[in-house]
């Protein structure tokens, strides 16, 4: 199955040559985890007998990927990953409008984004932002735990924490719009500065720094919580937190790429994907996310959303290109990487 995860290049090659659009095919960019992207496009493969030629992205890259081949696409669906880029795709005219036979079964936050982009894009699960730390970390260094944004900016905490870069990760970039929505735009880039004092890395994908934090790389990841609950129950040592202010959350999205070559096959994957089937697939290999379909059995690991205290998240104000730009450009001035 790894062979159908094709490097970058070798797929820009094979899709430039022309043998990528035959009948029978579909040319997928993912941004889920990869194993969860590898046992999808199995099942599709499996259910329809099409073709798919994939590679695993993550939201900021895929979003510059279509932009720049607007033109000439070389990706039929985006399937998966944070539903802000989606969003933005959208509004500039980047995905097609697809009314999915599967969209009378969506939970009312996943079919919002279809009315939010006028049928451009539609909701396949739901994770909120957390974090987690190392609890042997903590133990050997006699850390206290963090139980609120606000307990990031400690000090004893310099050099503990990552996070990744919103350019590149639509994790991180939901970060930035939840702080903004939490705060205000001016305290949320006061606190973003402060706690870039206590950031090690701000790394390219937003489930790297659980990973890094997993295996003890690092003392606390930002990130969200489905993907630190999967490392914990695969027994590494971390706690997950939700934060004590409120937290933002995703609604992972799936959308056909406007001018799609293979249209009629990736309206298929988009079917499937909205499909009670079709979502159920992620907790077979442990990805916990909350699903879209009102008949998806919902992972007993998944967050509990009636529980968490949940931010109002505005995906119709920072799925917008304009609120994008003006945040990133902001972070870049007072934020930036180190």
């Amino acid at each position: 199955m790894k062979n159908k995860f094709l490097a970058s290049a070798a797929m820009a090659v094979s899709m430039m040559a022309g043998s990528a659009y035959a009948d029978g095919q579909l040319n997928l960019v993912c941004s889920t985890q990869q194993d969860w992207c590898e046992k999808m496009v199995a099942e599709f493969e499996r259910e329809t007998g099409i073709d798919v030629k994939a590679v695993r992205k993550s939201t900021g890259e895929t979003l510059a990927q279509v932009r720049a081949e607007a033109s000439n696409p070389k990706i039929d669906v985006w399937w998966g990953g944070t539903g802000d880029p989606h969003l933005q795709a959208a509004e500039l005219g980047l995905s097609a409008q697809y009314d999915s036979p599967e969209l009378g079964n969506l939970l009312g936050w996943a079919s919002n984004m279809h009315d939010i982009s006028g049928g451009r894009t539609a909701g396949i699960y739901a994770g909120a932002l957390g974090f987690g730390y190392n609890t042997e970390i903590f133990a050997e260094k006699g850390l206290e735990p963090p139980a609120c944004w606000s307990d990031l900016l400690d000090p004893s905490y310099e050099d503990e924490i990552q996070m990744s870069n919103p350019h590149s990760s639509g994790t991180a970039y939901t970060v930035l719009a939840t702080m903004t929505q939490l705060l205000g735009e001016d305290e949320a880039f006061k606190y973003l500065a402060s706690l870039g004092n206590n950031i090690s890395s701000y790394t390219k994908s937003g489930s790297a720094p659980g990973k890094n934090v997993a295996r003890g790389e690092a003392g606390i990841a930002i990130g969200f919580q489905h993907d630190m609950i999967k490392l914990a129950g695969e027994g590494f040592p971390i706690m997950i937190v939700s934060p004590c202010e409120g937290t933002g959350y995703e609604v992972g999205s799936v959308s056909i790429i406007e001018g799609a070559k293979n249209l009629e096959n990736a309206q298929k994957w988009v079917d499937f994907a909205l499909s009670a089937e079709g979502q159920e697939i992620g907790a077979k290999v442990k990805n916990y996310q909350v699903p879209s379909n009102s008949g998806a059995a919902m992972p007993k690991e998944a967050p509990d959303f009636a529980s968490l205290k949940l931010i109002d998240y505005d995906f119709a104000t920072y799925g917008s290109t304009d609120t994008r730009t003006k945040l990133l450009v902001r972070w870049d001035e007072e934020v930036g990487t180190n």
